[in-house]
């Protein structure tokens, strides 16, 4: 049993060094906010209770996606995940970013007196270190995950939300504490304690920013993706070279979940193949798929004409320009 839970944080390492690190700061963040009255300080004690709800979500996503196909969802649960990752967004959006931009403007309107501004940079400063090691931490997977690929191009093909959800969350802690550390001083330097309400509106903002990247990439998902550009490629090639096949009218495939992809090939068949030999190449076929691409869960290959799957396929796209 200890074994299963050591492999669970380490494939999980990233949202649990997250957990841990938010959990630890954002205790911090509120008593530092409690003992010198700061708002970005409060701000930032928002953001990390959201961010740890964040992590819980991600991780009973993950938990739940893992169920197995029944009846009811032929296909598995793994799309849940997307469901999750979706949630968390509106959550950085509607909490976190709502949380401190209503604050900000609160002190603003109401601003508290200064006071001795030393427990805020020590807790500020403590953070910053927690948050960096959970960001290296997130960065670091996320770079093993994404190969020779650039950084947003990554981020925009992977079916995990986990590890970029974590690394810009980590992005956007970072981010508002310099601002808060910077709002936190201003504040003092000014003798002016809006500033630090400006700072807590300029957090909101930030993470609002967040929050709308994070549900067009999740939206993306819940509504299904398609394959990396190279797995279609690979299933084309692998089918389009057997001797049976004269063509491959078209390869569909799409995300059920993170590591589990379904795909429906239409394949024009030479005219000489008989039904019985038809099922055997297709198992065949379907053998060497799944050796070459792992991830595929489910295969369908099916015999068609050419000339009507181009028929289809103009139908389709007709019907599509008539609809917009």
């Amino acid at each position: 049993m200890t074994q299963g839970l050591t492999a669970r944080i380490r494939e999980n390492i990233v949202l649990y060094g997250a957990l841990a690190a938010n959990l630890g700061i954002g205790v911090a963040k509120f008593v530092a906010a409690g003992i010198t009255g700061s708002s970005s300080m409060l701000t930032e004690g928002v953001h990390s209770c959201v961010d740890s709800g964040n992590q819980i979500l991600l991780l009973y996503g993950q938990h739940r996606a893992k169920r197995q196909p029944d009846a009811i969802h032929p296909f598995g649960y793994g799309r849940e995940l997307y469901f999750w990752a979706f949630v968390v967004a509106i959550l950085i959006f509607a909490v976190g970013a709502g949380v401190s931009v209503y604050e900000g403007y609160l002190h603003i309107l109401e601003p508290e007196p200064l006071r001795d501004p030393l427990v805020n940079y020590i807790v500020l400063a403590i953070a910053f270190a927690m948050e960096g090691a959970s960001w290296f931490i997130a960065m670091r997977e996320f770079a093993k995950a994404k190969g020779d690929s650039g950084w947003w191009r990554a981020i925009r093909q992977s079916k995990d939300p986990a590890g970029f959800i974590v690394l810009f969350e980590d992005s956007a802690a970072l981010a508002g504490l310099v601002i808060a550390g910077i709002g936190v001083w201003a504040s003092h330097a000014f003798a002016d304690p809006r500033i630090d309400g400006v700072a807590s509106i300029l957090i909101g903002l930030i993470l609002g920013l967040v929050a709308i990247l994070l549900a067009r990439e999740a939206k993306g998902l819940l509504i299904g993706e398609r394959a990396n550009p190279h797995v279609v490629e690979t299933v084309r090639s692998i089918v389009a070279a057997h001797p049976a096949v004269s063509a491959v009218n078209h390869v569909r495939t799409i995300h059920t979940a993170p590591d589990a992809i379904f795909v429906a090939v239409s394949a024009d068949f030479v005219d000489t193949v008989t039904m019985g030999d038809g099922e055997t190449i297709i198992e065949e076929m379907e053998d060497q798929l799944r050796e070459a691409v792992p991830t595929l869960s489910s295969i369908y290959i099916r015999p068609e004409k050419s000339e009507n799957a181009a028929t289809l396929t103009r139908m389709q796209t007709e019907a599509a320009h008539d609809a917009t």
